[in-house]
């Protein structure tokens, strides 16, 4: 059973997966903090009022059954607040994507096969989808 355990890991590429989240993990917590530190500070100093994320528009006021006041409102600014976070979160994401991953390349020339119009490579001599000669 161990074996097979083992083999699932490794025919699965679970391993890689679970390396894959724990780095998101950590990298969401960077772009967390980069976003909650730097990013809404920066934004609070340009808005009124300072403290951006707890704006709200109040709609009605209340008293709960234990006597406690209790607000209808909409939080409007806990919306803008989370549309910054995905923008950062964004932003990070394709700067990675963009050191990491490899810059495509000129796509290799190609022709249309004449019997079933399948796109093959120039060099081709038969037709990768129907396997006549061209």
């Amino acid at each position: 059973m161990i074996k097979e355990f083992k083999a699932f890991l490794v025919k699965q590429n679970a391993l890689a997966l679970a390396i894959g989240v724990i780095i998101g993990a950590a990298v969401g917590k960077v772009v967390t903090s980069t976003a909650e530190d730097v990013i809404n500070p920066i934004i609070g100093l340009l808005l009124p009022g300072g403290s951006w994320r707890d704006a709200k528009i109040v709609l009605a006021h209340g008293v709960d059954a234990a006597g406690k006041p209790t607000e209808t409102a909409i939080t409007y600014g806990h919306l803008i607040g989370s549309a910054v976070d995905f923008l950062v979160i964004a932003l990070v994401v394709f700067l990675i994507m963009k050191a990491f991953l490899p810059k495509p390349g000129e796509a290799a020339p190609t022709k249309e096969c004449p019997q079933c119009k399948e796109l093959i490579p120039a060099a081709a001599t038969r037709c990768k989808a129907c396997t006549q000669p061209v």
